[in-house]
């Protein structure tokens, strides 16, 4: 279980009782919290009621997502779509425009009890034909219209020590920005959106390209900001508030597992080749980051090993992949990561990047090399990285463009550094991890797809005029 919770990227929904032969779906978590709002109370309600009712609605989801209640169980889902168990979900269902909008402002909000961690497991019923120890639906209705606020209706039911957590990181990229951006605002957070804006218009050429990346919020920047929020049924303001943050924030990720396998990679300090000790289920931390993307390398490669996610929570669906990997390479199955087993991880890992071309493409980016790369090392992931590198300096003037050599020296270390520093990577300074590799090799694929244009996709409006 993580320390402190976030706000999921997606939910894996159970189209039944938890015990039922049903299908799971897979959506992102703003989208169920819509359904399950669409599918439990009215649009026509107090706009206060409406709030108060939907973080019930995301604090009961968290609550089953953190716990992991159905995945600790040996379910490969999240929540169900019972209402016996869980919230009401139908898939498939029409969103009302203005629970839509609410949860866009919401969704990363969540109740507990003052001095937990754990979102509050925020029990509710209709409040007519069933009553419950929890909130009342049509009662936060009443409530409303009496005057209070969606937090006084939540202390109403679940007391005065409740409080709302807000600005929850989501899937691990950050909040949004602590006032909206809009044009005339600089700084890195305009950065990230532009960068961002850039990379989603290589998959959605309506969005024009914003020239130049800069972090300053000129008409360019502004006219893409628009076009996405035209294209993802938001206001066309061109005003970036946490609704249209978080939604180019999930489209960013989405369209980058689309683009490349390692997409989903390294989120960890780097990769070793040694264990430090036995792992198995409930252990946590960056090692099981380490092991989970291994196995969801190898997975992509291997029919009968499971892809999972990589959260650093040794679960269910983790011990499952071991099993699965044991059993495909003919070792004990156990479930548990021992010297053995990772030996044998390791080595298919490395097998399977030594059969992926180590030479530079433009526009490709290959998967760590396995190992750390520092001075005096030599060979192709060297010539591979200093490609890399040259490619970025040509936007970060403070990176020095370095001689292709396939030879780590000084100055292949000074650029790594550069780097390192610009961009706030942990670890020794001038030594290629796999945090400082899957970092490098993110900012290169950002750089080369958002500078594409598609045919007629210019910024529309003479360059000339840009500000900044």
């Amino acid at each position: 279980m993580p320390n402190v919770p976030t706000i999921p990227e997606s939910v894996t929904v159970h189209l039944g009782r938890p015990e039922q032969a049903a299908p799971n779906v897979t959506v992102s978590f703003p989208d169920y919290i819509k359904n399950v709002a669409s599918s439990e109370i009215y649009p026509t309600w107090p706009e206060e009621a409406i709030k108060a009712n939907i973080l019930a609605e995301i604090s009961f989801a968290l609550n089953r997502i953190y716990t992991e209640y159905y995945r600790n169980q040996g379910y490969g889902f999240d929540v169900t779509s019972s209402t016996a168990a869980d919230q009401s979900f139908v898939y498939g269902r029409e969103i009302y425009g203005n629970i839509s909008e609410i949860v866009d402002e919401i969704f990363n909000s969540y109740i507990r009890r003052r001095g937990n961690v754990e979102p509050l497991f925020a029990v509710y019923c209709d409040g007519i034909e069933v009553s419950c120890d929890g909130l009342s639906q049509w009662g936060t209705v009443t409530l409303a219209k009496n005057g209070l606020n969606a937090f006084e209706i939540l202390q109403t039911y679940f007391g005065e020590n409740i409080e709302l957590v807000t600005d929850v990181p989501v899937g691990g990229g950050g909040s949004a920005p602590p006032v909206p951006l809009a044009e005339g605002a600089a700084g890195p957070f305009v950065e990230t959106l532009q960068t961002r804006l850039n990379r989603i218009s290589a998959n959605y050429p309506l969005i024009p390209k914003i020239y130049p990346v800069n972090g300053f919020f000129g008409q360019s920047t502004e006219n893409a900001v628009k076009a996405f929020q035209s294209a993802f049924d938001l206001t066309p303001d061109g005003i970036v508030g946490p609704a249209t943050w978080y939604r180019i924030q999930n489209v960013y990720i989405g369209v980058k597992r689309l683009s490349d396998l390692n997409s989903e990679g390294l989120t960890v300090e780097e990769i070793t080749t040694t264990l430090p000790e036995t792992l198995s289920r409930g252990d946590t931390g960056e090692i099981v980051f380490i092991v989970q993307y291994y196995l969801s390398y190898i997975g992509e490669f291997v029919d009968s090993i499971p892809v999972i996610a990589i959260d650093g929570n040794f679960g269910i669906l983790t011990e499952n992949a071991v099993k699965a990997f044991q059993a495909t390479y003919g070792l004990p199955v156990t479930g548990v990561i021992d010297a053995v087993t990772w030996y044998y991880m390791y080595n298919v890992y490395s097998g399977i990047i030594e059969n992926i071309p180590q030479i530079y493409t433009e526009g490709v980016t290959v998967p760590f090399p396995g190992i750390v790369l520092e001075i005096g090392s030599e060979g192709n992931a060297v010539r591979l990285l200093q490609n890399y590198l040259n490619y970025i300096a040509g936007s970060f003037s403070d990176i020095p463009v370095v001689p292709v050599t396939g030879y780590y020296g000084t100055q292949t270390e000074n650029a790594v550094t550069q780097f390192q520093n610009l961009f706030g990577i942990a670890g020794d300074r001038g030594v290629v991890t796999g945090l400082t590799w899957k970092a490098i090799t993110d900012v290169y694929d950002d750089l080369y797809f958002g500078r594409i244009a598609d045919e007629g996709q210019y910024p529309g409006y003479d360059l000339s005029l840009e500000r900044g």
